[in-house]
């Protein structure tokens, strides 16, 4: 047999007896290791150390289960009726019940903007600035613009402003009994108010709230730039499309921060333990994404008059033949803004109190983002307040 082989044979047959290199090194980490884990086993201390970890774990993946699987939230859900419903049966009023004994005597009406659903202003009970105004003793009623249809395309900007935003207001007044109201605008709605306010000197509004309201529209930021005349053929969008879809608006706001959807969803999966985080991530999430389309002839005016012209700030916007110069508005007024906002930046809001005639007006610059300044854990003890601390004594 050749040698080859028998070496080989031999090697084989080692007899049990004989411990191979390294098998004297290996018994004793075992040993060692089988030490540790007894010297380990009679910590309390690092035992309780093991059992946080797990358990934290396990509430990371039940939390985790519970996002991914979630196909609904509760949004919305302070108690309301619709009063009033458009021609078209687009719009409502709506109007919330009263939660308190007592409520103030002017009532309070938001005008919510056009580009997305209004419950952010009602996100889900203990995040909910309606629930919170309710529970003040505020009167408090809601427009919704609803979600345009294809033969709503030709809607402008006066049809809101102009038509029914006042028979709104002559709602309110005629369900309060009373003969002044209070309007709060978040964002376009703002806007709107502050339109349907210039077009009617008279308009019974008592104080006049606008929280992240765009009035420089030249400050606008990236929108400013995308929108450019040179480059930004609205004519042809909106004759072929009608309607501006929900999606390119989505495109549009992701757009602002191209990484912020993705790092705000990995810090949600990291935090995946503290589920009441997770919760508001979730609804903010899902509030981001459910865009709605904008009527095609408002966005053509919008883009034109206001991100073109900027007619609103220097006075020279028309509605229906009615000039809407902000200039002469001399009601109390209280206007918010956010410090981190990118989508209506300071430089796009910050110019409202000063164009303004009246002698009763306060500006607050709050810590937070275009939607956590209104909604959210953050927003109670920052906006809410401040908003509430100023309606009381105006609103009586």
């Amino acid at each position: 047999m050749p040698a080859g082989t028998l070496s080989l044979g031999s090697r084989v047959g080692t007899p049990p007896t004989q411990r191979e290199p390294g098998s004297r090194r290996k018994d004793q980490s075992v040993a060692t290791q089988t030490q540790s884990a007894s010297r380990e086993a009679d910590d309390p201390e690092l035992r309780d150390r093991i059992r946080t970890t797990v358990e934290r774990s396990m509430r990371r993946g039940l939390v985790g289960l519970e996002y991914i699987t979630i196909e609904d939230t509760d949004v919305g859900q302070t108690p309301k009726e619709t009063v009033l419903v458009s021609s078209s049966g687009a719009h409502k009023l709506y109007h919330y019940r009263a939660q308190t004994d007592e409520i103030y005597r002017v009532p309070l009406l938001f005008v919510t903007s056009l580009v997305s659903k209004p419950y952010i202003l009602d996100l889900t009970p203990g995040q909910s600035l309606i629930e919170y105004l309710v529970r003040q003793g505020y009167d408090v009623y809601l427009i919704d613009w609803g979600i345009p249809r294809a033969r709503d395309s030709h809607l402008r900007l006066e049809d809101y402003a102009l038509d029914f935003l006042p028979r709104c207001v002559d709602t309110v007044l005629e369900r309060s009994g009373e003969d002044e109201v209070t309007i709060a605008g978040y964002c376009l709605g703002g806007t709107l108010a502050l339109c349907y306010a210039a077009a009617h000197p008279e308009a019974p509004i008592k104080n006049l709230a606008c929280i992240t309201t765009p009035v420089n529209f030249h400050g606008m930021g990236l929108f400013s730039r995308w929108t450019d005349r040179r480059y930004f053929d609205v004519d042809r969008i909106v004759d072929t499309l009608g309607n501006v879809p929900g999606e390119l608006l989505l495109s549009a706001f992701d757009g602002l921060r191209p990484a912020g959807r993705m790092t705000s969803t990995l810090q949600a999966w990291d935090r995946l333990q503290e589920s009441e985080y997770v919760r508001t991530f979730l609804l903010f999430d899902r509030w981001a994404a459910d865009q709605i389309p904008f009527a095609g002839e408002a966005f053509r005016q919008l883009t034109k008059e206001l991100m073109w012209d900027n007619k609103l700030l220097d006075g020279t916007l028309e509605l229906d033949g009615r000039p809407i110069d902000i200039r002469g508005l001399d009601m109390p007024v209280f206007h918010a803004m956010a410090e981190h906002d990118h989508i209506v930046p300071y430089e796009a809001a910050r110019h409202l109190t000063g164009m303004l005639a009246s002698e009763d007006k306060e500006e607050v610059v709050l810590r937070g983002g275009h939607v956590s300044l209104v909604a959210g854990g953050n927003a109670l003890y920052r906006l809410w307040p401040k908003l509430d601390q100023w309606l009381s004594t105006r609103s009586v």
